[in-house]
């Protein structure tokens, strides 16, 4: 083989912070070129590298793309020069693979820091060496687990951050989730959404975050089904972290969460009573009462479309339901949607009402104070008796060597840790004052005095809103007659009985509870 008079430089960091950083493969570089430059070798190419492959060459771009040039020069020898030993391989089977396969293409390996021996003698050096750079490459990363593994028990999130956060460095903390706006906002929004009943399935929520432009969509503009249920699952948005693989479940995180832990376990609750119901493209706002409206002669739900006339689109309503009378015959839009609206107009109570029940709720407000402080007093009792039981059954695991015991034992302590979690979440929020009297009380009437203003709405998750807390059921509408009596919500109910003078019920304390009781429950919890 005749003597090389070209060089090929590999030089190599563990990672793109080093790159952006330091100065580790520009130092490489200028002293491989000085030394082929002593060896009067032109360097004819330079491969650098800023990842570390974990031992493997050919999980490096740059070692990579080197053997492939040697491949696609057979016949021009080359040397291939390098810094330190530990810029080859980190690892002693890959060392001696990636020289066999530098050896097959005719190239010979410089190293700056290393004297290359083709003896017995210098081969066992050489084997010494790589070992030990792997043994610090093991070493390295088993001391990094253990920092990473130990920030995470401190509440720490270490992986990638979930849509609505980002990471930012924060004094006394370092690298620290923190909100990223405006999806943090809009995560906020679907999950209390979902909670709360507004979103009745994952659907819905998938189309509220489809509207939103700064929420990422797919390249057709859709968020993928998975995306949501992994929203709606991720107890890290109610300022938690768990970690299956470190078998590490709810840790106190340190950043900021979305939403209440109590919030969280509200959409869990939903989620495993609720079948994932398919997606519907067809709820729009052209068409808000699809699927709301039944037909009068069958009871199946109704459904839309838009007929092309000579000069324009016209839009209605129908039902599709086969063997049904009215199959096939369409209402106009405008005419179904006319009768709703005033519908809705007619659930409006009196202003005189009013008065009424916010002094009502005011009395009502009061006893719900002190129900909360009682309420905190009762979970702290809880929380105490939890403690109890986990110390008990650590002390059995002490002195347990039966396996099976022993892993029933930590499963029961895991379930009760969880309980102690729900019940310091709900002694947390029994612990804060009830909202402002005012804002919660204009929350709530602001709906009670006047639906249509939410229906008014360019948002269909806020007409869908006010179809499910006006109305028990479905409407049902007769092609002749309109609308049939509607099944109204209790509290429209009770208040158009009462502004008639209808209501059997007789004024009283028992009538105050019960008026505001169902007001309460109906509006301001949802």
């Amino acid at each position: 083989m005749s003597t090389p008079t070209k060089a090929l430089i590999y030089c190599r960091v563990s990672t793109t912070k080093q790159v952006k950083e330091g100065h580790g493969l520009d130092s490489q570089e200028t002293r491989c070129r000085e030394f082929a430059e002593q060896k009067g070798l032109t360097v004819e190419a330079v491969f650098p590298d800023d990842a570390s492959g974990g031992g493997d060459f050919m999980k490096r771009p740059g070692m990579a793309a080197l053997l492939a040039y040697l491949k696609n020069h057979p016949d021009e020898p080359h040397t291939v020069i390098f810094d330190d030993l530990k810029r080859f391989a980190r690892d002693t089977m890959f060392h001696w693979q990636l020289r066999h396969q530098l050896a097959e293409y005719g190239a010979k390996v410089e190293c700056l820091n290393f004297k290359f021996e083709d003896t017995v003698e210098g081969q066992f050096v050489e084997t010494i060496f790589a070992a030990q750079a792997q043994l610090e490459r093991e070493q390295n990363r088993r001391q990094t687990i253990q920092k990473m593994q130990a920030r995470f028990k401190k509440g720490y999130w270490m992986s990638n951050p979930p849509k609505g956060y980002c990471y930012a460095t924060v004094l006394g903390h370092g690298k620290l989730l923190v909100k990223d706006e405006p999806l943090a906002s809009i995560v906020t929004e679907a999950l209390e959404g979902f909670a709360s009943g507004r979103f009745a399935s994952q659907a819905e929520v998938k189309r509220f975050l489809e509207t939103q432009p700064a929420f990422p969509k797919s390249k057709d503009g859709t968020v993928h089904f998975q995306r949501v249920i992994n929203l709606l699952n991720c107890n890290i948005y109610a300022g938690y972290i768990s970690s299956k693989k470190n078998d590490l479940h709810n840790i106190k995180g340190q950043h900021e969460p979305l939403i209440s832990y109590d919030t969280f376990l509200k959409i869990q609750a939903r989620l495993n009573n609720q079948a994932k119901a398919p997606t519907r493209q067809d709820l729009n706002l052209d068409f808000p009462l699809r699927g709301f409206v039944n037909c009068s002669c069958c009871n199946h739900p109704m459904t839309a479309t838009n007929s092309k006339g000579r000069n324009k689109y016209y839009s209605y309503y129908l039902c599709l339901q086969k063997g049904c009378d009215n199959y096939g015959k369409s209402i106009a839009k405008e005419k179904m949607e006319s009768e709703f609206n005033s519908l809705l107009r007619s659930l409006k109570p009196s202003e005189a009402l009013f008065t009424t029940i916010e002094a009502m709720y005011r009395d009502y407000w009061d006893i719900s104070a002190q129900e909360h402080q009682d309420e905190n007093k009762a979970t702290l009792i809880e929380v105490q008796k939890t403690d109890k039981q986990v110390s008990a059954l650590l002390d059995r695991i002490m002195v347990t060597e039966n396996s099976a015991v022993v892993s029933a034992y930590e499963n029961r302590i895991t379930e009760l840790q969880a309980q102690k979690l729900r019940l310091e979440t709900k002694v947390k929020k029994c612990g804060t004052s009830l909202p402002d009297f005012e804002t919660s009380f204009r929350t709530a009437f602001d709906f009670l005095s006047n639906p249509y203003k939410i229906w008014a709405s360019e948002h269909i998750e806020d007409k869908r809103a006010v179809l499910k807390l006006a109305f028990t059921d479905n409407l049902i509408y007769d092609r002749n007659e309109g609308f049939r009596t509607a099944s109204i919500a209790e509290p429209f109910r009770l208040c158009k009985e009462l502004t008639m003078g209808k209501s059997s019920m007789v004024p009283g304390p028992d009538l105050k509870h019960i008026i505001i009781s169902l007001f309460f429950n109906s509006f301001i919890r949802r």
